[in-house]
């Protein structure tokens, strides 16, 4: 199956990166089938009709909508790693198990407090066509921990951290939920003064399980669960 990425597949024409690809990299030729993801749910079975290597253009034969929508919406908000390779991992993993929205934190203990988008966006696109999810998840702008905290506005919220006490299992909790959101901490872990204005917001305390996470490794865990144990 040879998948493209077309957010607006009604106007007939492949991006010139994805025209590239398929003229010259698989060198595909009029008459050939293709699919189309467009991010909001749909998969387009379409052919070529003109493959032009900066403007190749394709006719649509059918369309399913809501194509793999799952019954709940899971939004990772987590600290970017100090080695980029890391969180780009990340980012990939849980797009192919499935999420909705990843929001890069910064936190007191954050190690890296810029990120670039650019290509995290496209490891994103290339993810969700590997794994044939019809829905593109958002990715965020970096926000201070403290602001995220005031904006979202989940059914579910959660926060996973590594400190010593009380904490609920993740697993446990999410039975049912449609909306959920989980705070991912740095490597350093949350500030105390940030698990407790996270318990103030509404977010419970959760662990994930008996072993101690990489902070990219609990993202992965987190969207596992969510996806499996509900």
């Amino acid at each position: 199956m040879h998948l493209f990425y077309v957010p607006d597949y009604a106007g007939g024409v492949l991006s010139e990166e994805e025209s590239l690809h398929a003229v010259k990299v698989l060198r595909l030729q009029s008459g050939d089938v293709i699919h189309l993801l467009d991010g909001k749910g749909g998969m387009h079975q379409a052919v070529i009709t003109f493959p032009h290597p900066k403007k190749c253009t394709y006719q649509i034969e059918k369309s399913v909508f809501e194509h793999g929508k799952r019954d709940y919406r899971l939004h990772i908000a987590i600290a970017p790693t100090k080695n980029i390779e890391r969180f780009e991992w990340f980012v990939e993993k849980v797009v192919e198990i499935g999420v909705d929205e990843i929001t890069p934190l910064l936190c007191r203990y954050s190690e890296r407090k810029v990120l670039k988008t650019d290509r995290i966006e496209k490891i994103i696109v290339s993810a969700a066509k590997q794994s044939l999810k019809a829905y593109m998840p958002t990715l965020n702008p970096l926000i201070p921990i403290q602001l995220f905290l005031k904006q979202t506005n989940a059914e579910a919220k959660f926060i996973a951290h590594c400190r010593e006490e009380d904490k609920a299992e993740f697993r446990h909790q999410i039975k049912d939920q449609k909306d959920i959101c989980i705070l991912i901490g740095p490597e350093g872990d949350f500030s105390e003064e940030e698990v407790s204005r996270a318990i103030e917001a509404g977010f419970m305390p959760v662990s994930l399980g008996e072993s101690r996470l990489r902070t990219e490794t609990a993202g992965v865990v987190a969207c596992t669960v969510a996806g499996f144990c509900r």
